[in-house]
């Protein structure tokens, strides 16, 4: 059913926060003014919107900043001027790029908005305590989810509980980690409390009581994961046992459910089905608001051989598949099919045997044109519940056997069409994740969270880097992204950069 929550624009003067425009400055979005808005329940709603709006750019920056420095892609392109080459590349100087720049300014911009609704929020303008709490609740969720985002592209990041002004901002430094998550910890509980357990009618794909217990297991595995000697998203604390409990609430009684069709996860006409737990919900009808990953992680080449796809797409060459990842699937398995289209013919008759992700594409329904592909983006399912489950229970969490691992990692084989297996591991489990999520953003994040990281990047580099751009080996700062140049000129001193970089 489509669809969605408004990616609305707010019409408002979201003034002060922070570290979001290259002078810590925040430009109004409109001519309104903070003054004379939120002066109705109607105009918080159209705010929350405006929050959830900065998860527009999730699914591209997903692909570009954790599929394309994994193993999943070999991303050099023929020029190697590309946006994303430094960042295939592991180049140190990223400092400069607009990617790494992006990331910082749109979560900021995020948590701006998601700031201004709770500094706002008054019970003698929405009187109703349950819509009240609804709105605190997404906000809460919102800000947690992409002060999430940052803590684990760069680690320590700058904690604005308040919108705050240009010069109050400067005076606030990077908070150690530790702190970070606290805060987020402390906003996913908030959350958990406030928000309802479901939505219906047009309200369908907003944050639930669910989604933030998903959030928060997975904010628990990942400060669990082993550190790497820098200040990055990992604290090696023991949290298993914590992120069990709420996995096993999602699993024993949220309305989540298996899907028996991995295809229909990500079918057009299939969006916010029981695998879902969490996605950017996208628009569609020509407004400029559909997705763009669709084009963007496909070539030009391949969509001028389809009929009725709008050209230009996004992308104008390949961030080909790694043969690492190409290997990896078994000869049965479903799932290959659905991620990734292996090789066409172009129109001149020359035949690519490259490969890319079109996990996302249907070509049948591409939109009005190419910043319009009608399709959700998941940012949490219930297959990555059950299989956080699994992990959380092989690396401790209490209450959990063998056995219960076993039949989760056989219930995802069995829906790609694989054999059973016993005695899974980490490393296995690893793998299978790999599989089931090449191309959802997920895989530079769970290396990382695993302790594998550095052992797996360093045993691919030197197989897959056929252009010779890549180091040999990358180094544990490698674990996060450097702090933008724009962040660190507006005054020196308020930030250090990240080692290595």
């Amino acid at each position: 059913m489509m669809k969605k929550i408004p990616l609305y624009i707010c019409s408002l003067l979201l003034v002060g926060l922070v570290s979001c425009e290259d002078e810590l400055e925040q430009a109004p979005l409109s001519e309104a003014s903070t003054a004379n808005f939120y002066r109705t329940p109607a105009e918080f709603e159209q705010a929350i919107n405006g929050a959830y709006a900065q998860l527009r750019p999730f699914p591209d920056r997903y692909y570009d900043l954790s599929e394309t420095r994994s193993d999943n892609i070999y991303g050099s392109s023929s020029t190697g001027v590309r946006p994303w080459d430094p960042i295939n590349d592991f180049a140190n100087t990223i400092a400069n790029n607009d990617l790494v720049a992006a990331a910082w300014n749109q979560n900021y911009n995020g948590i701006m908005r998601a700031n201004t609704v709770l500094d706002r929020l008054d019970p003698s303008v929405v009187t109703d305590e349950t819509q009240r709490n609804r709105l605190e609740g997404q906000a809460k969720f919102l800000r947690a989810l992409y002060y999430f985002d940052l803590v684990r592209w760069y680690g320590k990041v700058p904690i604005y509980s308040s919108v705050v002004s240009p010069a109050a901002a400067l005076e606030i430094p990077r908070s150690p980690v530790p702190e970070v998550y606290e805060f987020i910890v402390s906003d996913l509980n908030s959350a958990i409390e406030l928000l309802p357990q479901n939505w219906t009618g047009t309200n369908v794909g907003r944050a639930t009581s669910w989604a933030a217990k998903a959030l928060l297991a997975r904010v628990h595995l990942t400060r669990s994961g082993p550190e790497y000697g820098v200040e990055g998203p990992t604290l090696g604390v023991n949290e298993f046992s914590q992120a069990l409990t709420l996995l096993n609430d999602i699993i024993n009684n949220s309305p989540h459910a298996w899907v028996s069709d991995y295809a229909r996860i990500f079918a057009y006409d299939n969006e916010n089905n029981p695998d879902i737990i969490f996605d950017v919900q996208f628009q569609s009808g020509g407004l400029g608001l559909g997705s763009t990953l669709p084009g963007y992680m496909g070539v030009s080449s391949y969509f001028n051989t389809v009929p009725n796809i709008p050209s230009p797409q996004s992308s104008v060459e390949f961030r080909e598949i790694s043969d690492d990842l190409l290997n990896a699937y078994e000869e049965e398995d479903v799932r290959k099919a659905v991620t990734i289209q292996q090789g066409f013919t172009d129109d001149f008759g020359n035949v690519e045997t490259r490969a890319f992700y079109r996990k996302f594409l249907n070509e049948a329904d591409p939109g009005v044109d190419r910043f319009d592909w009608p399709i959700n983006f998941p940012l949490i399912r219930y297959t990555d519940v059950l299989m956080m489950k699994a992990e959380a229970i092989l690396r401790g969490g209490a209450g959990g056997s063998q056995q219960e691992v076993d039949d989760i990692v056989n219930m995802v084989r069995a829906r790609a069409g694989l054999e059973p297996v016993s005695g899974v591991t980490l490393d296995m489990l690893l793998e299978e994740r790999r599989l089931e999520f090449a191309g959802e953003g997920l895989r530079w994040h769970e290396l990382v969270r695993f302790g594998k990281v550095i052992d797996k990047m360093n045993d691919w580099l030197p197989q897959e880097d056929e252009l010779n751009r890549m180091p040999d080996s990358i180094e544990p700062y490698n674990v996060v992204y450097p702090i933008p140049f724009t962040q660190l000129i507006v005054k020196e001193g308020l930030y250090q950069q990240n080692t290595g970089y």
